[in-house]
């Protein structure tokens, strides 16, 4: 986490020296600068292999959780803004609803039936660009400024698959994590801490003089294929042992308990055969979008008066 942090703040700092020319610096002085306190309330998706479409363009509106978050930021100059924030939300997808079971290209995954849930908690260094400047203090801001953003950050994720009916004793209708359980066979389990890259922007509206608000969408690009614990291939039955490995690692336990009275599970090698693609191959990482409102509130800079000799 230390590694993010150095790499994020050299992000900005080299954001902060492209965007702004050094005429922009001396004009804009110290006295100009301020901070301000934010909290959010988010609406957190993903993009991956338990969405209609099984890409980046893809997700179900009904998947949608709330989260929330908090963040200061410094204003640096007319333009440019440091942010750091702090956030927690959950993201979720559901092949049964997801995937159409009329549809040949998604029939697959409705009948893999995976259900699955993911807390994220993300710690995020980003610089915010004003696309109206202001060259005032905070007093004389604009009403309305469009803005777009980019940074690093760093999150936990912990997967979670639902059970439902089954005959291995499992408690149905409990979320159990997944990844210690290495579903497809991995030598070792996928790390649960993660680095993103998050863009995107937003609009913020100034209400009085010590408050604004900001309504703002933002990706975030991961490096990982495993938020919602889908990814390779299917595993050879040998490696897994424990009752919850066989539910979640080998998806038939749970198709044959689909409304689909067509399945027959030999048409789709997957759910037999160990070298058989689980995931999407030809998509390598998992997204996941984050739309919030902030409520921002300014700290008043203090003042200093200039001295008389």
């Amino acid at each position: 986490m230390k590694n993010i942090f150095t790499y994020s703040s050299a992000l900005v700092l080299g954001l902060a020296l492209v965007a702004t020319p050094d005429a922009d610096a001396q004009q804009f002085s110290k006295r100009k600068q301020y901070n301000s306190i934010g909290f959010s309330l988010n609406a957190m998706n993903y993009f991956g292999d338990v969405t209609p479409v099984t890409n980046f363009t893809s997700l179900r509106l009904g998947a949608t959780r709330v989260g929330a978050g908090v963040s200061i930021t410094r204003r640096f100059y007319p333009r440019l803004s440091g942010r750091f924030g702090l956030s927690y939300g959950r993201i979720s997808g559901d092949d049964s609803q997801a995937a159409n079971s009329e549809d040949p290209d998604a029939r697959f995954r409705y009948n893999r039936n995976m259900t699955f849930r993911n807390d994220i908690f993300e710690a995020s260094a980003v610089a915010v660009i004003d696309l109206i400047e202001n060259r005032n203090n905070y007093l004389k801001r604009p009403d309305f400024v469009p803005y777009v953003f980019v940074g690093v950050a760093g999150f936990y994720h912990n997967p979670k698959g639902l059970v439902g009916k089954n005959s291995l004793g499992l408690s149905e209708g409990s979320y159990v994590p997944l990844a210690d359980l290495r579903t497809e066979g991995q030598d070792k389990a996928y790390g649960q801490t993660q680095i993103s890259i998050p863009f995107g922007g937003g609009i913020r509206y100034r209400i009085n003089r010590n408050f604004d608000a900001s309504l703002e969408i933002g990706w975030r690009k991961t490096f990982t294929d495993y938020l919602d614990d889908v990814g390779g291939k299917y595993a050879d039955p040998s490696k897994l042992s424990t009752p919850s490995q066989q539910y979640f690692g080998r998806d038939i336990t749970r198709s044959i308990s689909q409304p689909d009275n067509n399945f027959n599970p030999t048409k789709f090698p997957g759910f037999t055969n160990p070298v058989s693609q689980r995931g999407d191959s030809g998509n390598k990482t998992d997204w996941y979008i984050v739309t919030g409102v902030t409520l921002n509130y300014i700290l008043t800079p203090r003042i200093k008066n200039p001295k008389f000799r």
